[in-house]
């Protein structure tokens, strides 16, 4: 079939709408017509060739819509059901064997090979083959063909332009507390930088009880919405310096603290803000060449923790309805931070987001 599609091609490059070739799916995949997708720092992180994904590639890995066909062996699905789509995983190594899937064995070339596990590609444009199924589906189209694992069932009242972006950078903020760091009621938590992973991180942080929830970001309009989400103090960091600020709401530290900003600075700030026995989460992705120095008799005398985090520790089969139900109670009101555009805007989209003029951009395709 034929399908609409915003494809990569140059490092650093727009996102060229195309016409493509889509192959229908196989035996245990599904294809899914695109109703919204979000865009995320890691689809730009692609397309600057920060890890080398092969090019030309149809990226989006925050994608919703509607089952319209389902392959032979798929089951738990029926054409019209609402999904969002996550992360893909192998499902049998050891780690998805212990209930975490985002640390499989194969999650890179599952996830950036610009392909399906056996290397072949579901698109084609006239001039040849287009990578697919990046992150499992490559959503900046219209059509997408996914496998059974990575889509996951929503309720049939379901937004899906709000939950679009729950599949990755919302399920990773939120997850980093309630799945892996497991913040219990009355314990306190920073996070730094107030995108769209460290506010979701803010609401999960209030959902779970934490009475010390505080946001650090030198953006002032991005503290203000973290103050509505559920931040008690915030810390803007143009004015400040946040360790001793930090300090001194809390006394001793944060037992908690989340990086989204991958800023190797900044990680060093979080660490030292750290409360003794305090937890360092880490979830903003660094270029691959960069270290953190560690003060190691800080590590060691005050028996602090350092925890990378990818996708929020999230079983997406589990984990994205809990949370959109959370939402649509209104406890987690995710679509705050949330700016609509057409898919036709998408290099509009990608422009605001990279320029901090929304905090999250998600794109609506055409009924």
């Amino acid at each position: 079939m034929h399908i609409q599609a915003a494809v990569t091609r140059e490092k650093g490059g727009n996102f060229h709408p195309e016409t493509l070739s889509l192959e229908g799916p196989r035996a245990d995949e599904l294809l899914i017509r695109i109703t919204a997708v979000g865009v995320c720092h890691t689809d730009l992180a692609m397309r600057d060739q920060v890890f080398p994904v092969p090019q030309p590639i149809v990226l989006g890995h925050e994608g919703a819509g509607i089952v319209e066909q389902i392959g032979a062996n798929v089951r738990g699905f029926a054409v019209g059901d609402k999904v969002v789509m996550s992360y893909r995983a192998c499902g049998a190594c050891p780690s998805c064997n212990a209930h975490a899937p985002s640390y499989c064995h194969a999650f890179f070339p599952l996830n950036f090979s610009g392909a399906r596990a056996d290397g072949s590609t579901s698109l084609r444009c006239d001039e040849g083959p287009v990578h697919s199924h990046f992150f499992g589906q490559s959503s900046f189209a219209s059509h997408v063909v996914a496998h059974h694992s990575n889509v996951v069932k929503m309720a049939a009242d379901a937004d899906l332009a709000v939950l679009a972006p729950f599949g990755c950078g919302i399920q990773t903020g939120a997850g980093a507390v309630m799945n892996t760091l497991k913040i219990r009621p009355g314990e306190s938590l920073a996070v730094f930088g107030t995108g769209s992973v460290g506010l979701a991180a803010v609401m999960a942080a209030r959902v779970v009880g934490a009475t010390t929830i505080i946001a650090v970001d030198r953006n002032p309009e991005r503290l203000a919405l973290a103050r509505e989400l559920g931040a008690t103090h915030t810390v803007n960091v143009g004015e400040t310096d946040s360790v001793p600020a930090i300090q001194a709401i809390t006394g001793s530290g944060v037992m908690y603290a989340i990086d989204t900003t991958a800023v190797i600075a900044v990680l060093q700030q979080a660490f030292a803000a750290l409360a003794p026995r305090g937890t360092l989460g880490v979830i903003g992705a660094p270029r691959p060449e960069d270290l953190l120095p560690v003060p190691v008799i800080d590590l060691l005398s005050s028996g602090k923790h350092l925890r990378g985090i990818v996708e929020g520790d999230s079983e997406p089969a589990l984990f994205l309805p809990a949370l959109a139900e959370l939402q649509r109670q209104g406890r987690f009101p995710a679509e705050k931070m949330m700016r609509v555009y057409d898919f036709a805007q998408i290099n509009e989209a990608v422009h605001d987001s990279e320029t901090g003029a929304c905090v999250k951009a998600v794109l609506r395709l055409p009924a």
